[in-house]
């Protein structure tokens, strides 16, 4: 199985697995790197296909779970943002041994709306597949936008994921159109109601691509779980509001 790009660094005891969202790659945590690796011994993974990951065809969650699971520590926490807590998720329910605790932020078990579920809709993630084809990086640039709207330090935290983007080569248009499809057709809310270990849920209230109105129904689906909503933030809070993220994590570890 090829490898993807993997990074340790910190001295903590506790072990945290971060992976990031759709067309990103780990540079995208690197303002709350220096803040959590005084705590947590941090992994940052490019995920397959994405920043310093070449070299991969579009995959299926399961197949890139299987990649992630082969270089990953025995036991840790799992974080992932958007498309990487699909990700994460996948982890969990497959290798719950390997989980200490899941954390998922801005992320849904299901992405696409469905009826009465809140979600992005099917045609809109059908027309960013679509202008892949025609101008990829503008259509990354502007699911980017859409990430950081309504925020006090849009234009700002807009800059700062464009620079995780652009500092290294850009996915190529069929890994960024497997991840859309993920996104598309990928629905864990059953799987994840019997999850037992303890289990994070990080929400930012004007998020435009996760709908705060899943948050209480998700609540209510696993009991179990806990969800907190940062008030300001879009669908990078850990980017926008990068010391409350940090304390609510450690918060987590001080329970585990």
């Amino acid at each position: 199985m090829k490898d993807i790009w993997w990074q340790t660094k910190g001295e903590g005891d506790c072990h945290l697995v971060l992976l990031h969202g759709w067309g990103l790659n780990a540079q995208v945590w690197d303002c709350i790197t220096p803040e959590l690796s005084a705590h947590f011994t941090l992994h940052l993974v490019d995920l397959p296909g994405y920043g310093r990951s070449t070299g991969f065809s579009p995959l299926s969650l399961g197949q890139m779970v299987d990649i992630v699971l082969a270089q990953a520590p025995e036991r840790a926490i799992w974080l992932g943002w958007s498309l990487g807590g699909l990700v994460a998720s996948r982890v969990a329910l497959q290798a719950p041994e390997r989980v200490s605790a899941l954390v998922t932020v801005a992320s849904s078990p299901c992405f696409s709306a469905q009826g009465e579920w809140a979600g992005i809709k099917p045609e809109v993630l059908a027309g960013f597949q679509h202008q892949l084809s025609e101008d990829f990086q503008r259509t990354v640039e502007r699911f980017l936008a859409l990430q950081t709207l309504g925020t006090e330090t849009a234009r700002q935290d807009a800059r700062q994921l464009k620079n995780a983007v652009l500092s290294l080569e850009m996915p190529s248009a069929e890994v960024l159109n497997g991840g859309l499809e993920i996104l598309k057709t990928a629905d864990l809310r059953e799987a994840l109601s019997s999850l037992t270990l303890p289990f994070l849920r990080l929400y930012g209230r004007l998020d435009g691509l996760v709908p705060r109105k899943i948050v209480p129904v998700l609540d209510e689906m696993w009991p179990a779980s806990e969800s907190i909503v940062f008030a300001k933030a879009a669908h990078a809070p850990f980017i926008s509001h990068p010391a409350e993220f940090c304390e609510t994590l450690l918060a987590l570890k001080a329970k585990l």
